[in-house]
């Protein structure tokens, strides 16, 4: 080995011991081995290693594999079942392809911004959330706290969505398909429809009676659904199994749950184009509404929409990217994902309103069949005047065209007469403009639609199997967001951690599929995500903007990525971006104020929903959800601010970040804060000379603003010390 990259060693006071000044000396002569080193301290064994590039000892922390799994990672978390049944919907109500502007715009504003921002820091320090924020500010280190409240309050009902997925898969292999036809039943004299069914639909009695087995108000429980529970089980032991040797066997996943829901996409939509009125659909979809997309709702929701497919806040983010190396181009990962879930939620809008296309088709076929037979009946009675009726018009095989003109013709000579007659227009606009989302679209208006396609088996349980895929890559990210900084901060072993966090999730999450279930899903996806995860990103931008400072998380970026991020940058993380989020915090606050707190409940007497108000005790639910997820940022602040808890017993604050690994500092120096020498008073050790190679403030020492070290400059090596701003990386 040459000589400048040799490990001086010497022992002092029986101890070997490696002094942070023979590890700097040979900075300058050998720029890049020191740069590629790894210093140690076991204060066990008392022995030092130094770990250069080839050597038989790895870094502990895991590494993806390559690029494309960890691109496949995040675009699966990002990629959720939001892009599915909300994107559309959003679509739809809010200006159809005009919806896509403020979409846009706003991605350009918040969304890919703040994405990077997230990737940069947990590529750059190389921890989960908790030891990112930590890192950045103590004071502010609740902020990771709160990211992974809000994951794991968002894991325990977005699992039961994947359960409820794997029932309909499980279903879906029987022709004909079970929420085919509504089922008879049988007394001692006759045989009849089922009434709930009757009166609503096959597939709307299947989710809420077969499926659910759903109760009348959230106030009765009604026992828990056993297959339901099972589903719920069957999820929990594939995310367990799943992320038990973490990214090393999350990873290998992904190529199948990132890539899969997009070759199911794509023959769905393949499929739907061929579809009769599929065409209606995709028209109507992308007519722009330019009236609509001036309205500040439309803005709100497009905003909403984008910080939450993006994953910001919840931690997920940074923990996959803490795996990455540090000069891992991260900005274009940013654009690219970013991107690519844009492309993925306009690629199912296609697909959703090919299919609701051909859905609403086939519903207006049978509403002009049924009113011209009404017709039929109403000439032969003498209510109306064969004179009326055009001669080319044959009533066995009527058009839509023809049918609304002899319905414009009734309507303009029995105008006072016109509404007794009972007659419907039969538009295909109509069917279209009843906009459906979330739970309502995929498993009522979807699997209708799917009833009707050839081979609907086929179709059935490759769609049920693309949503559990892109629940599971969600769920791996929100997961990631919970292990990650726990097991980077309180040093368990991931394995039984994940098998606890599952077992403990499984167990809170019973009260997902109880027959009253689904109401307390409505209650979490309203109540504990929202406002939490937008404080959550608004602190994360100031503590980045405000208090580490912009300017030099401008010079890190460069360091790290070896180029300067475009300016833009700067501006919307120090001006633009804190603001929109802002006004976004507000008009949710001013909207959750608004809007009556409460669910649609499925009444079984009427056979349709029926909104009603929160219970007291489930008012105190949704505000304590809020204020659980938000309540870490105040008393971490409070406690490091007052000095509440003594961090010289040696664990959060006495930890010191280099290179992925972490390094207990000796708790007991006194004096000389700066050195890393076990056991020696200050005047027998020799001083370290930092000069310009490394960011860092001694007593009595000016501040350096600038890190000629390169690209480790920052956060190679950080010692505890007292006199160091709390921002100072």
């Amino acid at each position: 080995m040459p000589k400048n990259s040799k490990v001086v060693k010497r022992e002092l006071d029986d101890e070997v011991i490696e002094s942070v000044k023979d590890l700097l000396s040979n900075e300058d002569s050998a720029d890049d081995a020191f740069k590629k080193s790894e210093l140690l301290v076991d204060d066990q064994e008392h022995k030092d290693v130094d770990v250069e590039e080839g050597s038989d000892v790895e870094d502990e922390r895991p590494a993806w594999n390559s690029k494309l799994q960890y691109i496949l990672a995040q675009v699966g978390f990002s990629v959720g079942l939001g892009n599915v049944w909300r994107f559309p919907y959003l679509c739809q109500k809010n200006g159809g392809g005009a919806y896509l502007i403020p979409y846009l715009v706003l991605l350009l504003i918040i969304g890919i911004p703040l994405f990077f921002l997230e990737l940069s820091v947990g590529q750059r320090i190389r921890r989960g959330s908790i030891g990112v924020w930590n890192y950045i500010s103590p004071t502010l280190g609740g902020i990771g706290f709160a990211s992974c409240v809000v994951c794991f309050f968002v894991a325990l009902y977005y699992n039961v969505i994947i359960g409820w997925s794997l029932f309909y898969f499980s279903q879906s292999f029987q022709h004909p398909l079970p929420w085919d036809q509504c089922p008879l039943v049988k007394n001692a004299s006759h045989t009849f429809v089922e009434p709930e069914c009757e009166k609503s639909s096959a597939t709307t009695y299947y989710w809420y009676r077969e499926a659910l087995n759903i109760s009348n108000s959230l106030s009765e429980s009604g026992g828990l659904n056993w297959k339901m529970t099972l589903c719920l089980l069957a999820a929990w032991v594939l995310v367990g199994l799943a992320m038990i040797k973490g990214i090393q066997s999350s990873g290998k996943i992904m190529y199948f749950s990132s890539l899969f829901p997009y070759v199911v996409l794509i023959c769905f939509l393949v499929r739907g184009l061929l579809l009769n009125g599929s065409m209606d659909g995709i028209r109507h979809m992308f007519t722009p509404k330019i009236e609509i997309m001036l309205e500040p709702k439309v803005w709100r929701e497009a905003a909403t929409q984008v910080f939450f497919a993006l994953g910001l806040g919840f931690g997920g983010v940074i923990a996959f990217s803490s795996y990455n190396k540090r000069d891992n181009n991260c900005h274009f990962d940013a654009v690219l994902v970013s991107f690519i879930n844009f492309f993925t939620s306009v690629l199912a809008t296609l697909v959703v309103f090919a299919v609701l296309g051909f859905k609403a088709n086939m519903i207006n076929e049978k509403c002009i069949t049924e009113n011209s037979e009404m017709i039929l009946k109403l000439l032969k009675i003498g209510n109306l005047s064969q004179d009326m009726i055009p001669h080319h018009i044959n009533f066995s095989s009527i058009t839509a065209n023809d049918y609304n003109l002899v319905y414009d013709i009734i309507k303009k000579v029995k105008e006072e007469e016109f509404p007794a007659l009972g007659l419907k227009s039969c538009q295909i606009e109509d069917e279209l403009n009843k906009a459906v989302q979330g739970t309502g679209l995929a498993f009522i208006a979807f699997t209708e639609a799917m009833t009707h396609f050839p081979a609907s088996p086929f179709w059935s349980v490759m769609f049920f199997l693309m949503l559990v895929n892109l629940g599971l890559g969600s769920m791996f990210g929100t997961i990631e967001g919970i292990i990650t900084p726990i097991v980077d901060t309180f040093k368990v072993r991931k394995e039984i951690l994940t098998v606890i966090c599952c077992l403990v999730a499984f167990l809170i999450g019973l009260i997902f599929v109880q027959r009253s279930g689904n109401y307390f899903v409505t209650m979490f996806d309203d109540y504990s995500a929202t406002l939490p995860l937008l404080i959550v990103v608004i602190l994360e931008n100031v503590a980045i903007s405000r208090i580490y400072g912009i300017d030099k998380f401008m010079e890190d970026l460069k360091d790290m990525l070896g180029f300067s991020p475009n300016r833009y940058y700067y501006y919307m993380w120090k001006y633009v971006s804190p603001v929109v989020l802002l006004f976004l915090l507000i008009a949710s606050i001013v909207q959750m104020g608004l809007s009556p707190p409460g669910y649609n409940a499925w009444i079984e007497e009427k056979a349709t929903e029926e909104f009603l108000s929160y219970p007291a005790w489930g008012m105190t639910v949704c505000i304590s959800l809020m204020i659980l997820a938000i309540l870490p940022v105040p008393i971490v602040f409070i406690i490091r601010r007052c000095n509440l808890i003594d961090d010289s017993s040696g664990s959060l604050a006495a930890v010191s970040y280099k290179r992925g690994r972490i390094i207990k500092e000796p708790v007991n120096l006194e004096g000389d804060d700066a050195s890393l020498i076990h056991g020696k008073i200050p005047s027998e050790v020799p001083s370290p000379n930092f000069g310009k190679n490394i960011y860092r403030k001694q007593t009595g020492s000016p501040a350096l603003d600038t890190a000629p070290n390169g690209r480790y400059g920052i956060g190679y090596l950080m010692a505890d010390m007292p006199d160091m701003p709390e921002s100072d990386l």
